[in-house]
């Protein structure tokens, strides 16, 4: 074979495998699974803890309310007349599902340029420097896995103006964020060896 047949067939070999974590955790119910199977998230969630003061689990149900742990979930699209697509909902992208000007806005105060949406380190980064915002704005407790949720779907005006009272659908969600993530934290408690 000629060095340049091989040298490309190399190339391609190593883009294949490159890409990002494509895949989300096999059982999303269980966040002990989902540390076994993705190490690397432990170790995200673990250093934003460390960093932030965000628990794990509630890192962790945040998350799986935004994407499910999908490195590159986006929104639904848009439609004319329900078949011609029209755009995005929203430019929320990635695991955090963080909108195009609040990750700017992320990426300039913490100086991290090179941050990347669907990288759970980055995600779980901003997630913590954004609920740091909502603990100075609102006096959302890291904690308070619901009131964190609301501060980050609403945006910290928004909770402020209390928005989400007229959102029962959103209540409801929030609700379910702050029960997964006393779920995660009872799970988590049985698991710690394992990351």
């Amino acid at each position: 074979m000629s060095r340049v047949l091989i040298a490309l067939l190399a190339v391609l070999i190593v883009a294949s495998c490159g890409g990002g974590d494509k895949q989300p955790p096999r059982n999303l119910e269980n966040a002990c699974s989902i540390l076994k199977e993705k190490k690397h998230f432990g170790k995200a969630f673990k250093r934003t803890q460390r960093k932030w003061g965000v628990p794990v689990n509630v890192q962790m149900a945040v998350l799986y309310q935004e994407s499910k742990f999908v490195s590159n979930a986006r929104t639904p699209h848009k439609y004319i007349l329900g078949v011609m697509p029209m755009g995005r909902q929203s430019s929320a992208y990635g695991y955090a599902q963080a909108l195009d000007g609040t990750w700017d806005q992320y990426r300039k105060e913490t100086r991290n340029r090179s941050a990347k949406r669907n990288d759970i380190r980055d995600a779980s980064d901003f997630m913590g420097w954004y609920f740091t915002k909502s603990r100075e704005r609102n006096g959302v407790s890291m904690a308070d896995a619901r009131g964190q949720y609301l501060n980050y779907h609403e945006g910290h005006t928004g909770y402020a103006r209390g928005t989400y009272r007229n959102k029962s659908w959103l209540v409801r969600v929030a609700d379910d964020v702050n029960s997964r993530a006393a779920r995660y934290g009872q799970q988590l408690q049985g698991c710690k060896r394992l990351w």
